[in-house]
């Protein structure tokens, strides 16, 4: 298990240099630049601003300079937030979009692994029919749809929940909620198709010869197997839970990482825009290193090297 890991994270060196050398030449090379203005700057106060961040000097001078900060995890001070660290931004803001994140694959795993297990043991039924019509509708709804109908419903017109802020246990419930809808769609037909595909195979057959309750075949037997597409999603889906929860960080106006990634982009605050970069990356990377390891516990076969 150790190679394998090492193996695995020796793979991901290689990704995150293409990762930061992309990022950095395509920002660079973008128009525009932290210093436009609605007013125009004077070019001695642009000068001197760009001399003191380092933009004075050659491109690949830039860029190996700041391959050296990484080496000791320096991302750098931000070009908008005057006097901040990118490394203190992003410790401040990212473990409440982990937070976020965390809460909406709790609600997408209760609501989507139930759902497809229900919808493959009652295969062609009500109980089939309707969850996966949801599950489908959930699929086609993006979260900014989503967000402001729970928050109008739920917020406004019922009052049960807050509709911004991050203060207390129920300014989580609906940005969570929206969140976790989406991805509940997809866990619930992975659930139900990696169910009828394990359901299928001999040793069920041989289990439900043997007189086993319907139940415990299902549960005990089948879902083992079955759950194997659901466990490979879960490291893309979490990390696309934290990555890409900008939309509902900004529909509820909650102080996440996404937020600072959007202002950052929309600045041209180059040192945010790939601190950020890498930061997802790496978690993306890590996430999916993760569900390997839970797959090769799963099923030891699949093990590579």
């Amino acid at each position: 298990m150790l190679r394998f890991i090492l193996n695995r994270l020796l793979q991901a060196i290689p990704t995150i240099w293409v990762i930061i050398t992309l990022t950095f030449f395509l920002i660079m090379n973008a128009p525009g630049d932290p210093f436009s203005e609605d007013r125009e700057m004077r070019e001695e106060t642009r000068q001197q601003l760009e001399e003191y961040y380092g933009l004075d000097k050659p491109l690949l001078t830039q860029y190996f300079i700041y391959l050296k900060k990484l080496a000791t995890f320096d991302f750098g001070l931000s070009f908008k937030q005057e006097g901040r660290e990118v490394n203190e931004i992003i410790a401040e803001s990212f473990p409440v979009s982990l937070e976020l994140g965390l809460l909406a694959l709790t609600i997408a795993l209760l609501i989507g692994i139930p759902s497809g297990i229900i919808a493959a043991a009652k295969k062609n039924t009500g109980l089939d029919y309707a969850p996966m019509s949801f599950a489908m509708i959930g699929i086609c709804m993006p979260t900014f749809v989503i967000g402001p109908i729970l928050g109008l419903v739920f917020g406004i017109w019922l009052g049960w929940f807050n509709v911004a802020g991050w203060f207390s246990f129920q300014d989580r419930i609906l940005p969570a909620l929206t969140l976790g809808l989406a991805y509940a769609a997809y866990i619930a037909r992975l659930t139900r198709s990696g169910m009828l595909e394990t359901m299928g195979l001999d040793y069920i057959r041989t289990a439900r010869a043997k007189g086993l309750e319907e139940k415990t075949v299902v549960l005990k037997h089948a879902l083992r197997g079955g759950i194997m597409p659901v466990v490979s999603y879960l490291g893309p889906a979490l990390a696309g839970m934290i990555s890409g929860s900008f939309v509902v960080e900004t529909v509820f106006q909650i102080p996440g990482l996404g937020r600072y990634f959007i202002d950052a982009a929309l600045n041209r605050d180059y040192t945010m825009i790939l601190g950020t970069t890498i930061f997802y990356a790496t978690l993306i990377i890590l996430a999916n290193l993760l569900v390997d390891i839970c797959q090769t516990l799963l099923d030891p076969r699949i093990r590579k090297g």
